[in-house]
This record gives C-alpha cells, sequence and structure tokens, in this order.
C-alpha cells in the first residue's frame, strides 16, 4: 500500500526506516502539527539517517485499541494512541481521567509525563516511552439538546470517552456507550449517540460540527475531563539503534515533548471551535453555581475511583496527590 504511506523526505540514504502508525486521518491536527514535525525533526537532527514512514488512520491494519500491542510487539516501530482504549490496562494513568482533574493540556502533560517516569514504570516496561501527554479539557456536543444543567442529560445517549468517564456520566443517568473517536461520526449521524464528549480538535477532521446543534462547555478551575495519550516506540528498535541516533530519539522525547503536545491541542481548539460558530450551532456553559453542582454529583466517581485502586493494592491517595501536586507545579510555570 505503498501509496498510501505519508513518508517524511530524508536528506541521505537512511540507515533505519520507521513505521509510525496512528488512528486519526492526515488532515487531523495530530499528524499534521505533531507526528509529521516530530517525524521530520527526528530525521533532520539524525542526518537523514532514520526515516519516518507516517502510516494515519490505521493504514498499517487493527483496530485503534490494538495500537499499543502493535508497537509493543514491533508490529509497527512507533504508534500514537489513547490509553483509555484498553481499560484496565494502565490504572495508574487514570488518576488523569477523573472528574474535574485537568488543567490546560500543556499543564496537564507535562504533569503526566513527569508521572509516568515516576511512577508508571511498570506499565510501561514492555515499549519505549517517547511521551504520555492529553487533549485540552472536552466539551460536549449534542444532536438535538441543548445541554445547560446536569438534568438535561437525564436519558440521552452520551458516548464515554474512558471507563472513568463512563462511570461520572451514569451519575447524570445517561446510557452511555464506550467507542473510538473514529467511529463517533456514523454513530451520532443515525442516532446511536445523542452526545459526544470531545475536544474541538477532533470535531474538527471528524465533521462532528456537522452533524450536532448544540455545545456545551466547561467552565471553571479544571476542566471536565480530559484522554490520556501514549506515543510509544519499540523497545527492541530503540535499542538497536545506535548511542549517538538513541540521543536524537532522547532528545525529541519526555516532559518538553509532552508540554510541546499538549500546546498544539491547547492552540487548536480555538480555531476548530470556530468551524461550530460559523456553522451556526448553539452554545451553552455550565459555570459558575452549575459547575460547583456537577463538582459535587461527580465526587463520588474520584472516591470510588481511590477505593477500587485501594483495593488492587496501589496507593491511591499518594498517586491522586501526586497527580494533582504536578498538575499545579507546571501549571504555575
Amino acid at each position: 500500500m505503498a501509496s498510501a504511506v505519508l513518508s517524511v523526505n530524508a536528506m541521505a540514504e537512511a540507515e533505519y526506516t520507521l513505521k509510525l502508525h496512528h488512528f486519526l486521518p492526515p488532515m487531523s491536527m495530530a499528524h499534521s502539527k505533531f507526528l509529521e514535525p516530530w517525524a521530520e525533526k527526528v530525521e533532520a537532527e539524525s542526518n537523514g539517517r532514520i526515516d519516518i514512514e507516517l502510516y494515519p488512520a490505521m493504514q498499517l491494519g487493527g483496530k485503534p485499541p490494538q495500537l499499543f500491542d502493535q508497537v509493543r510487539k514491533g508490529i509497527s516501530d512507533i504508534t500514537w494512541t489513547v490509553g483509555g482504549y484498553t481499560p484496565g490496562r494502565f490504572p495508574k494513568a487514570t488518576v488523569f481521567e477523573l472528574p474535574f482533574m485537568p488543567s490546560t493540556a500543556q499543564a496537564t502533560s507535562m504533569a503526566l509525563q513527569e508521572y509516568a517516569e515516576t511512577e508508571m514504570q511498570d506499565e510501561m516496561k514492555d515499549v519505549h516511552l517517547l511521551a504520555m501527554h492529553t487533549h485540552a479539557p472536552g466539551s460536549l456536543h449534542s444532536r438535538e439538546q441543548a445541554i445547560k444543567t446536569a438534568a438535561d442529560l437525564d436519558g440521552l445517549k452520551v458516548r464515554a470517552p474512558n471507563k472513568v468517564m463512563s462511570e461520572a456520566f451514569n451519575v447524570f443517568d445517561t446510557n452511555t456507550i464506550f467507542m473510538p473517536v473514529t467511529e463517533m461520526a456514523s454513530a451520532i449521524s443515525k442516532g446511536v449517540l445523542d452526545v459526544a464528549a470531545l475536544p474541538y480538535e477532533v470535531v474538527l477532521p471528524t465533521k462532528i460540527y456537522e452533524l450536532v446543534k448544540h455545545h456545551t462547555e466547561i467552565k471553571g478551575d479544571r476542566g471536565l475531563y480530559t484522554q490520556f495519550f501514549i506515543f510509544a516506540m519499540n523497545k527492541d528498535v530503540y535499542a538497536d539503534l545506535p548511542a549517538d541516533l538513541q540521543k536524537v530519539i532522547d532528545d525529541n522525547s519526555g516532559v518538553a515533548l509532552a508540554g510541546h503536545i499538549g500546546n498544539l491541542f491547547d492552540n487548536y481548539e480555538q480555531h476548530a471551535r470556530s468551524y461550530a460558530v460559523k456553522q451556526g450551532n448553539s452554545f451553552d456553559f455550565i459555570e459558575g453555581a452549575e459547575y460547583q453542582s456537577w463538582q459535587q454529583m461527580l465526587a463520588p466517581v474520584r472516591t470510588e475511583w481511590v477505593e477500587d485502586m485501594n483495593d488492587d493494592d496501589y496507593e491511591a491517595e499518594r498517586l491522586l496527590e501526586k497527580a494533582e501536586g504536578l498538575i499545579k507545579k507546571y501549571e504555575s510555570m
């Protein structure tokens, strides 16, 4: 399928060709603003000795939940995926999925990466982690029902982005449905979903703004929710690189990369939102007393997370305190 490959031109004869696989289309921000420039930068800093071929939209086969295993098994050399697509696999990271946890994507992403480096070595032991990050806090996008209060969600079919938020939406008496973003446009158009929980950054390339009439944004110190993403390299592929090329990869990994990705996601939100504005859709805001009411209603989700993690022998209170502290640390920088 060579015609489908979006390959970045190398400056010289490549010694190592790496396949980078992900689930979003090439017109998505993640592909055009993050993954493609990242590949170009690695190629340039390797003086053309590394060539990275980009395969968007699952062109190498499989489904989005399989991407982590693809890089772990060496089917792909590098993958970018959503951690929540495989519930239960990365339990320590789920603290960042809790309601009203995320700050900006930049601060939350840097916090998550430092947290991963210090707390998640066991969960990432089978891959070489390049970066973990989050998207900007998500909003609600509704086909027919304007969502101005929690009561407006009663009985609606809501896409839950991850297991934690599935439990959160259940507090609102919704019918929650878990599905990857790649399936949502079809589900909304067919009425399988009434509401999609998404950042605008995904609403734009999937054209969900054309399929819904209403958008509800959460206005407060913290966003309603976020997703965590894993950008990883096959461990053996990394180990086989000579030290100088490993350094090129290392120089384009870690907390700085996580912050850069988060900043891209933050900055893209207003651009993507503008398409919904031009579509003539309506906008409502959860703020003030209603915001506080949502926080109170969803507080038991956090309590339940702590209890469940403690039951599984994790130090839940410490992990929660650390995650919150790291977000505050990077928020103040």
